[in-house]
């Protein structure tokens, strides 16, 4: 089963969620906002991609974050800050039967699913 995780709310999130159902692809949704998300998957998917690929430094979230909190960061403490806010995850990330894609471009997409 393909599971999508993210954030409701989230535009990216709704592009791909829209982009799945209009291409027919079944999938799971995981609000880690609302379900959150353990960390057995972020420390999988750091391992699959690096911590730096699943952290998103480009939000709000991030930003706000202290001066104490950004510094010194290695996958220990990305991790434990991704897993206390989940906005800090990048959205989505698509696990599939072939790996993990992090992010939503249709074309990626495409390249994934076009084999089905």
């Amino acid at each position: 089963m393909i599971t999508i995780y993210g954030i409701k709310n989230c535009d990216t999130m709704k592009k791909a969620r829209l982009w799945l159902e209009a291409h027919g692809v079944a999938y799971r949704f995981h609000d880690y906002k609302a379900d959150s998300i353990d960390s057995a998957h972020l420390m999988a998917w750091s391992d699959a991609l690096g911590w730096e690929a699943i952290l998103n430094k480009a939000g709000t979230t991030f930003r706000k974050l202290s001066d104490e909190d950004k510094a010194g960061l290695d996958r220990d403490k990305a991790i434990a800050l991704m897993q206390a806010q989940p906005s800090l995850i990048k959205r989505p990330v698509l696990e599939t039967h072939g790996g993990l894609t992090v992010g939503f471009k249709p074309e990626t997409y495409e390249a994934l699913f076009s084999s089905r």
